[in-house]
């Protein structure tokens, strides 16, 4: 039986977008017929359970639970299949296999982790189990920007990273750096991913220059949207617009994904 894959999504800064493509990259796998799992393991600040429709008094036990060794990955998973709400892009999951292990939102608990940080070991073990437990074929984690020792746990233990950047020079250095790192980490398959790229440029150019610059496969160039912006994590976006050019773009990535063996 085929290990499930372990997929890091990640950018060097905050604001590319990476828990919508995550989110949204997870749902279309899922589409796929896939069993999969989205663990949020940014959890000094958390926000992908936003776009599952998932609040706080929904949310029920947390990976924050299962660090402090209060909660099982077991009892943490959340069935998005079966807890759609009416969003009309969420509907489409009904009956889906797709997971959702979210973070803590509650202000006392992110403040204990701030303070007593994470332990690596615990969370490497909980995301090798998740994978078991749920008979996963991909397990996609939200990571936090930047990095750090959880970023680069996540990095070193990845099938398929996807470093997100902007076409901004802030991005493209940060984004060198974090290459050059999961390089030296053996990652077997990165991929790049474009998002926010304006409108008026052309994306196979972005996408020719970037793979050139990088030496790395560009598995999409999304560009800047201002109905996404609209959307504002309310839904999952290529799930309710699927003929939005980002949506295709995004749909893209996710048949990179599939394609890796």
């Amino acid at each position: 039986m085929n290990k499930g894959k372990i997929v890091s999504i990640h950018s060097f800064r905050g604001g590319t977008g990476k828990s919508n493509t995550t989110a949204n990259l997870a749902a279309q796998v899922a589409m796929a017929g896939k069993r999969v799992g989205v663990v949020d393991t940014d959890i000094q600040s958390p926000g992908i359970h936003v776009l599952f429709g998932l609040d706080e008094n929904k949310m029920g036990k947390t990976m924050n639970d299962f660090l402090h060794g209060k909660a099982t990955i077991r009892e943490i998973g959340f069935l998005i299949g079966e807890n759609t709400g009416n969003a009309e892009g969420r509907s489409k999951l009904a009956g889906k296999d797709l997971w959702l292990f979210p973070s803590s939102i509650r202000g006392r608990e992110i403040s204990q982790i701030l303070k007593e940080g994470v332990d690596f070991n615990k969370l490497n073990e909980g995301l090798q189990n998740t994978i078991t437990e749920f008979n996963l074929d991909y397990l996609f984690i939200d990571t936090h920007p930047g990095l750090n020792e959880e970023t680069l746990l996540s990095i070193a233990t990845s099938d398929i990273l996807i470093i997100i950047l902007r076409p901004d020079s802030q991005d493209l250095q940060g984004t060198s750096v974090t290459i050059d790192i999961a390089r030296s980490l053996d990652v077997p398959n990165l991929l790049l991913m474009v998002n926010k790229a304006l409108p008026k440029y052309d994306a196979a150019q972005i996408k020719k220059d970037i793979e050139a610059q990088f030496n790395a496969p560009v598995a999409g160039v999304l560009p800047l949207s201002f109905d996404m912006a609209e959307n504002a994590s309310s839904d999952l976006f290529s799930l309710r617009f699927p003929d939005h050019e980002w949506s295709k773009g995004l749909r893209g990535v996710a048949k990179a994904i599939l394609a890796v063996e």
